[in-house]
């Protein structure tokens, strides 16, 4: 059984939905600790031509505070007001009529509960692109806070029963192939593919929110672009 561990994100980028839909388990990776300035509550879209910046509001932000201890602001003008942002981007492109209607019901909930809400976020993108990876939260799992790093993901893989664990590429130096296999468990690394599509008549901006991917792009193909990519394994290194 194939297994991805990933924190949850703000409307990530199109490698973390490659991820998702390769594996067989997805764990929501939710009681490790809130990161400032990273991408769990913000992430970037096109506007006039190149990128600019959308968040949601983190109640007294501390990187001291697991992602399920963090609490959202919930103020519906500000929401409003990021919904009229995005609308303002994205308004004359191919897909927006279907899109926007999905983020107004993601954007609109009234959960504060961090990762709850990007729990949502991440399951009705799914929905939308119609993945079907059972996805769970690793607080749900288990109570192994006196681990960290590798050892708490290999400690997640032998809870769920995973004989393979796959990550994204950017963590490469964050693991062993060595200690894995010693677990019995077989390591890869995705790497993403060159992805590139029609931004209006704009000079490609890559690796925005996946916000930016559904706007311009049909279902179908988003499902190609989820199939290119390369698994890097232990017998490449």
């Amino acid at each position: 059984m194939k297994l991805g561990i990933m924190q949850p994100y703000f409307f990530p980028y199109i490698g973390y939905w490659q991820l998702i839909n390769m594996v067989d388990k997805h764990v929501i990776f939710d009681d490790v600790y809130y990161i400032k300035k990273g991408w769990i509550n913000r992430n970037r879209i096109l506007m006039n031509g190149k990128e600019t910046t959308i968040n949601i509001q983190i109640q007294k932000a501390s990187q001291n505070k697991l992602i399920n201890e963090t609490n959202l602001v919930f103020e519906p003008e500000y929401t409003q007001k990021l919904l009229k942002t995005i609308k303002h981007c994205y308004t004359k492109s191919p897909y927006f009529d279907d899109v926007f209607p999905l983020l107004e019901n993601i954007l609109s909930q009234s959960e504060t509960n961090l990762a709850k809400y990007l729990h949502y976020l991440i399951s009705k993108i799914c929905e939308y692109l119609n993945i079907k990876t059972d996805i769970i939260t690793s607080s749900s799992l288990c109570n192994n806070k006196n681990l960290k790093g590798q050892d708490k993901i290999i400690d997640i893989c032998k809870i769920v029963g995973a004989d393979e664990y796959i990550n994204p590429i950017g963590g490469r130096e964050l693991y062993s192939f060595t200690e894995f296999r010693k677990n019995g468990i077989k390591l890869s690394f995705l790497k993403p593919g060159n992805i590139t599509y029609k931004q209006f008549n704009n000079a490609f901006v890559p690796n925005l929110s996946i916000i930016d991917v559904l706007m311009f792009n049909p279902v179908h193909i988003i499902r190609e672009y989820l199939n290119n990519y390369e698994l890097i394994n232990e017998e490449d290194n």
